[in-house]
């Protein structure tokens, strides 16, 4: 034989495989082989056809130990033929990279792909460059599998498979379907239905149009060429859910006979990763009736839509199954799965005890409990457990770990030093992570340093839909609700979106495309600034898509129209909804109370709680209760919501909070009962936080002129919050309503003293797609001259119709005349002549303001809804005020 210096080493040490390390095992005593001038003294081995039925045995073994997976011993069993002076050929050499594949040891198959190549095998035989394509696709260097690709003379129906899966293994879908052209209509190779699997798969990652264009071009050539088998059918419902069309994919299911496991936990993933819950919870139903058991995977699956629907019940079911099967009890997916549901339905300390019973853990279980106790506002816990994870446990926080504790460090009072855990997170190495970069934007938000947040969201190089929801929210969380519009828009006119009909179909899977998260963030940015034009577009947007019945987005919808001053609206939006939850009663008894109608209120808390009594599921918390008593504090229904006050604990086994003793203090206050809402106060426990309550009694004192009662209010309210300003302005607006204006310049200088700024009065109008502000006694709006000169010519014609300005909400000692003249320069004046001056005659006037409206204002409204017959529907930050024909909704009761 002719000289030849081949050389051969493996070492699971030096594989560069995506595999951990400590998953191969090491083999015992493997050297380096070197191999120089191979020749053999023996003299059977010299024979030709001994040789070939010696090379034929270790062929054979080594197929079959590939196959087995077998792979450690695959390769003892190359060394050893290599050993035996018996050279690899173009049978051997498939079955020893296909070791390597399954490796994913790519230095090993270099070392077996030079081999061949000094052999002739590489460039001859067909089956060894199938091969190497599939070693080098899976083992990630696609690059080297399309330069192999590439030079084949000749390729046959498996090159190209090969091929097309490595390409969609990379997640280059659109060379995969060039491929599949080019094998079909140039290389004239009909495609396997191994291929068309890829294929699919790869049209479900494309455009939306374009991909289900295509995705069904490929689901007919499956049809025409007979590949109607379990995998394509898998692959095809997978396909339609990632492209929006479930109801195809639900079709396949029902219509498909040779449903296996997969097919069943297909669906259930798909239609749950797509928030079709109730629909993945029916097929769980389905599946088992027809007497397939489930595996780890479909509980899974299964389980999101039992946290999301919150069905303990159902998951405590699931849970007790699991524990029936040891395979699926010892599954930490299940595990982990469990733990979610848990602390998704309430049951934190239920989730903690399943994860300390769970010995073998795994990251992806700690970052579950650490999500789940950030969920339910168990900061501190989360805290502790993190710390307890850095220090016990061996593992290392990955990028999911930092994401699921840093709203912890946001809210935690324990822990200060927010901005400390970056630099923590940058010495991980995980600054430029996405989903980390996205938690810090919100970090920074939240604890004011919006330009932080906005620096770092212009950073992020590959802004994926949480990045823009959570800069919309940000905006929103800081009060820029114009920029969170902005950054909206924004969003939908990037490059790369079609225009016409298809605007807002045309899209990828990782196009920043507004999901059901980002119309929950930005409505109530709409709702605020009563901007709603916009909240209608975004309405249509969701039921364009599919949003509107999501019973997050539905809430949000409920709530953005009655703060849009839209209670019907709002009322239809409720009423159509297949699902809600608390939160969705919630809303709107707070909106009915809001606009001053306390009945109403009262009647859908009735129906509430008529509807659990039926077997309804959903039940009043405290947020109910807090929603009613303020409906009842609005529309003076004093004795209905005292009694409801002390039925909460004895009827709905629900504690009275600071909060609701606030909402009773009010509900008095407001009533003129001062001296009983401070009787209310007394009796309150004394670890409850009185700061709500003494507010409202300052307020109602304020109102009703009672100064002895209000200065102990204003005393304890500066003392407990001595930075809010409207403490401060209250005692100061009661004192000098008394005419007491040393004591109330003198808590003027107090507030100036301790740096405390007043919040100016500030109004804002839709108007022509932008939201209109003026503030008091504005002198920068353009229009502010014409505004000026309609308010004075008015307020003549309000005189003659017998209006006298109350001059006494001019908390200044000032001559009559200049009282006036500052009158008329109140925010929500100005913001109600605006839209009268630009709106058509006959079209309501909304306004908002972010103070309560003074009683000049609210007398003056009136009149001016007489004098322009116009409606005008206020909210100030307490109410709305419904003015129309010279009378409030409120009747005088605010």
């Amino acid at each position: 034989m002719s000289s030849m210096n081949l050389t051969l080493s493996y070492s699971s040490s030096s594989s560069s495989s995506s595999l951990p390390a400590s998953s191969i095992p090491t083999l015992p005593n493997l050297p380096s082989l070197h191999i120089n001038s191979l020749h053999s003294s023996s003299a059977s081995l010299s024979n030709p056809a001994f040789k070939t039925a010696a090379k034929h045995s270790w062929a054979q073994t080594l197929h079959s130990q590939a196959r087995s997976g077998l792979l450690h011993e695959a390769i003892s069993t190359y060394i050893s033929m290599m050993s035996a002076d018996v050279l690899p050929d173009y049978f051997t050499f498939p079955a020893i990279l296909k070791v390597a594949t399954d490796l994913y040891d790519l230095d090993f198959g270099k070392q077996i792909h030079a081999q061949a190549v000094k052999l002739g095998c590489a460039s001859k035989a067909i089956a060894v460059n199938n091969t190497l394509v599939n070693m080098y696709g899976k083992c990630g260097h696609i690059g080297d599998a399309r330069k192999l690709f590439d030079k084949m003379s000749h390729r046959d129906q498996v090159s190209w498979n090969s091929f097309i899966m490595a390409l969609c293994r990379h997640e280059l879908w659109e060379d995969a379907l060039e491929a599949f052209r080019v094998m079909q209509l140039e290389a004239n190779v009909e495609c396997s239905s191994f291929a068309l699997v890829g294929v699919v798969s790869a049209c479900g990652n494309m455009l939306v149009v374009d991909g289900l264009k295509l995705g069904k071009q490929a689901h007919g050539y499956c049809l025409i060429k007979g590949y109607v088998t379990t995998y394509t059918v898998n692959a095809l419902m997978s396909m339609y859910a990632k492209l929006g069309k479930l109801d195809y994919a639900r079709s396949l299911l029902y219509v498909f006979q040779d449903r296996d496991l997969v097919t069943w936990n297909t669906a259930i993933s798909s239609f749950s990763q797509n928030r079709r819950f109730d629909d993945a919870l029916q097929f769980l139903k389905f599946m088992v009736c027809m007497g397939v058991e489930p595996d780890g995977v479909t509980i899974a699956s299964v389980l999101p839509s039992c946290s999301h629907l919150e069905l303990l019940n159902l998951g405590k079911e699931i849970h007790a199954y699991v524990l029936k099967h040891r395979d699926l009890s010892d599954n930490l997916f299940v595990v982990s799965a469990l733990v979610d549901m848990y602390c998704n339905c309430k049951q934190v300390s239920k989730a903690r005890q399943l994860f300390n019973d769970t010995h073998l853990r795994t990251v992806a279980l700690w970052n579950t409990m650490l999500a789940g106790y950030t969920l339910n506002g168990c900061f501190d816990e989360a805290l502790i457990l993190f710390i307890e994870m850095l220090k016990v446990s061996g593992f290392w926080p990955n990028p999911t770990t930092m994401a699921s504790v840093l709203p912890s460090c946001v809210h935690s009072q324990s822990f200060v030093n927010r901005e400390a855990i970056h630099s923590f997170i940058i010495k991980l190495g995980f600054g430029r992570n996405r989903y980390v970069q996205n938690a810090l934007m919100d970090l920074y938000s939240r604890i004011g340093n919006i330009d932080i947040a906005e620096a770092m969201f212009d950073t992020i190089e590959s802004k994926d839909i949480v990045s823009w929801n959570t800069m919309i929210t940000s905006y929103v969380v800081c009060g820029r609700h114009n920029d969170a519009l902005a950054l909206l828009h924004e969003m939908h006119r990037l490059p790369g979106k079609n225009k016409g009909d298809d605007e807002n179909e045309n899209y990828s899977i990782n196009s920043p495309m507004a999901n059901s998260i980002t119309l929950m963030s930005i409505l109530p940015g709409c709702a605020s600034l009563s901007a709603l034009v916009k909240g209608k577009e975004i309405h249509a947007y969701a039921l364009k898509h599919n949003f509107a019945s999501d019973v997050a987005v539905g809430s949000a919808l409920v709530d953005m129209y009655a703060k849009c001053g839209c209670l019907t609206l709002s009322r239809r939006v409720f009423d159509s909804l297949p699902d809600k939850n608390v939160i969705t009663w919630n809303v709107l008894i707070m909106a009915y109370g809001m606009h001053g109608r306390g009945k109403e209120a009262f009647h859908l808390f009735k129906d509430m709680a008529t509807e659990v009594l039926q077997g309804g599921t959903v039940r009043a918390n405290g947020v109910t209760f807090i929603a009613v008593l303020a409906a009842c504090s609005h529309s003076g229904l004093v004795d209905e919501g005292l009694g409801l006050f002390y039925s909460m604990k004895s009827e709905f086994g629900i504690d009275p909070t600071s909060d609701h003793y606030a909402c009773v203090v009010d509900l008095l206050g407001r009533s003129g009962k001062v001296k009983a809402a401070f009787e209310v106060i007394n009796e309150m426990p004394d670890q409850y936080d009185k700061t709500g309550a003494w507010s409202s009694l300052l307020g109602a004192c304020r109102v009703h002129k009672n100064l002895e009662l209000g200065e102990i209010a204003g005393r304890n309210l500066i003392q407990l919050e001595p930075h809010v300003s409207s403490h401060y302005v209250l005692l100061s607006n009661l004192y000098a309503s008394a005419g007491f204006w040393e004591k109330s310049m003198e808590v003027r200088k107090n507030m100036n003293q301790m740096g405390v700024k007043k919040e100016a009065g500030c109004s804002w109008i839709e108007f022509g797609n932008k939201v209109h502000k003026f503030r008091a006694g504005d002198a920068l709006h353009p229009h502010v001259e014409q505004l000026y000169g309609f308010l004075e010519d008015l307020s003549i014609r309000m005189k003659k119709e017998g209006y006298v300005p109350d001059t006494s909400c001019v908390l200044h000692n000032l001559k009559e005349d200049e009282k006036e003249s500052l009158l008329c320069g109140h925010s929500e004046k100005l913001a109600i002549a605006f839209g009268i001056l630009n709106t058509p005659p006959s079209s309501i006037i909304r306004v908002a303001k972010n103070l309560r409206v003074c009683n000049d204002c609210h007398e003056a409204a009136k009149f001016i809804s007489t004098i322009e017959r116009r409606e005008i529907i206020l909210r100030d930050v307490r109410r709305f005020h419904h003015f129309k024909d010279g009378s409030c909704s409120c009747g005088d009761y605010w």
